[in-house]
């Protein structure tokens, strides 16, 4: 579970509106009219809770990985995405592998991180890696990128946590020249190359479609005024990703960036059922459990706002009621969804139940 992403709490202005039901600001919903991105198609993802309890058997749940993501190509979602964390108190396998492991099982759908931790790795480092995999899977993969939260992270890579934005965005661009196959010659603040090339050349071009999660109006602004996408996150109220999706997109396009294909992607939890209460019976304490983890890192509002969360950011419900939320959120501008179904606790099979009947009771109603 990756969800706190980018840069939490960072940057909020004065004024920039009252705490939300998870300790952040709310923006105004639709201060300014907003429409569906020109061009663009709703899509629909999964991300990948590939996080085990201690004891758990490893080799049995990434089978169950692979399986599950046959299921959801089956069903004929659009992309799947990893989760990456360092030194958690849960069984974590890093994403990069385990995605190469899925390509063969992925058919056409996209392939990406959700999100990975840039500044805890060289741009050398995952700019070979990064175009290995979109080699490998015919150019199916999307960077979603962070600049990461957790302090033994930084600690234990001996790099101070203040630095992690600025490494990121440096990372981000050191990568971008490399993926050119010019010659680099860098010389910045956290990375030095003396004319070095890279050896594997993505696919895509320019380069893979890179993403940016961040929690605060600063950073969002700084993704806006790069042209990139903004990756909003899931345990955010709805009044809060569409005002700052509204801010987003006028900073961009005043930046000079068109819409014609832009994508505008957000994370969501899912579970169809019959009712919002037949939702969380299934899958409620097993949600709860997840978020419960964040606790450790210092974001104890997980469980002092939990009924806040629970009532206004979980895309719980019926078929009915979750088309009506999808709708919402794609009137608002958001065009590709990225789903976790997945929660500490829950059996995979739950998981299955929730995504075909996503895929069979509401995804119909959005494809043309």
């Amino acid at each position: 579970m990756e969800l706190p992403q980018g840069t939490p709490g960072e940057g909020h202005p004065p004024g920039a509106g009252r705490p939300g039901p998870v300790g952040r600001p709310v923006l105004p919903a639709q201060r300014h009219p907003v429409a569906r991105a020109v061009g663009a198609a709703v899509k629909f993802g999964i991300l990948l809770d590939h996080q085990y309890a201690d004891g758990d058997d490893l080799g049995r749940r990434l089978g169950e990985t692979v399986e599950y993501v046959q299921h959801i190509r089956d069903l004929g979602y659009d992309s799947v995405f990893g989760i990456h964390h360092y030194l958690s108190s849960l069984r974590t396998p890093q994403p990069l592998p385990l995605l190469s492991r899925l390509i063969d099982h992925s058919g056409t759908m996209q392939l990406g991180t959700g999100i990975l931790i840039l500044p805890l790795g060289h741009p050398v480092h995952w700019a070979e890696e990064i175009a290995t995999i979109d080699q490998m899977s015919g150019g199916r993969f999307v960077l979603g990128i962070g600049s990461g939260y957790r302090d033994v992270e930084f600690a234990s890579f001996g790099i101070e946590r203040r630095t992690r934005v600025s490494r990121m965005n440096e990372a981000l661009a050191v990568m971008q020249r490399l993926w050119t196959g010019e010659t680099v010659r860098h010389e910045g603040r956290h990375f030095t190359l003396d004319g070095v090339r890279c050896s594997v050349l993505p696919v895509q071009q320019p380069h893979p479609p890179v993403w940016v999660g961040a929690n605060g109006p600063t950073g969002i602004a700084r993704i806006a005024r790069q042209g990139l996408p903004w990756l909003a996150p899931s345990n955010v109220r709805r009044n809060w990703a569409v005002g700052n999706l509204t801010d987003y997109r006028e900073i961009r396009a005043a930046a000079g960036f068109d819409e014609r294909d832009a994508v505008f992607p957000v994370h969501r939890d899912l579970c169809v059922a019959d009712s919002f209460d037949a939702a969380y019976a299934m899958a409620g304490e097993a949600v709860r459990r997840s978020y419960g983890e964040y606790v450790q890192y210092g974001m104890d509002f997980f469980e002092s706002q939990w009924e806040a969360i629970k009532e206004r950011a979980l895309f719980f419900g019926s078929p009915d009621e979750i088309a009506a939320k999808v709708q919402d959120f794609a009137d608002a501008g958001f065009n590709h969804f990225v789903f976790r179904a997945q929660w500490l606790g829950l059996p995979i099979e739950r998981s299955m139940q929730i995504v075909e009947r996503f895929a069979r009771e509401v995804m119909p109603r959005f494809r043309t």
